[in-house]
């Protein structure tokens, strides 16, 4: 594994955000769902998520998450993916969200 710099951890924006609308994606490649995410002042930001193996769209709501916010957009599909949201893969490719343990305010950045 290559090393960083604190500098470099720097650099990545990691913020939380709060799930506030939910899609099935049925244009992905790969099963996803299309996430509109709340990120306080930084306004609301647009996710595809491959997070469908374990997660219901209506358990999804106000469900807070970490996410990067300063990588490029990406276009998915017909979506235009706005930020990376964090999850650690488990067996069977399934991806569980990484989130804070209490409520936190939206947008607050990770350091």
């Amino acid at each position: 594994m290559t090393q960083i710099t604190f500098e470099d951890f720097e650099k990545v924006d990691i913020r939380v955000g709060k799930i506030i609308r939910v899609e099935d994606f049925p244009k992905a490649r790969k099963p996803a769902y299309k996430l509109w995410i709340d990120f306080g002042d930084l306004g609301i930001k647009k996710s595809s998520a491959q997070i469908t193996k374990i997660y219901q769209k209506e358990d999804l709501i106000d469900k807070l998450v970490l996410s990067v916010t300063n990588f490029p957009p990406r276009q998915v599909a017909d979506f235009m993916s706005e930020v990376l949201v964090l999850g650690v893969v488990i067996e069977n490719g399934e991806v569980v969200l990484i989130q804070p343990d209490r409520s936190v305010p939206l947008g607050k950045k990770i350091s």
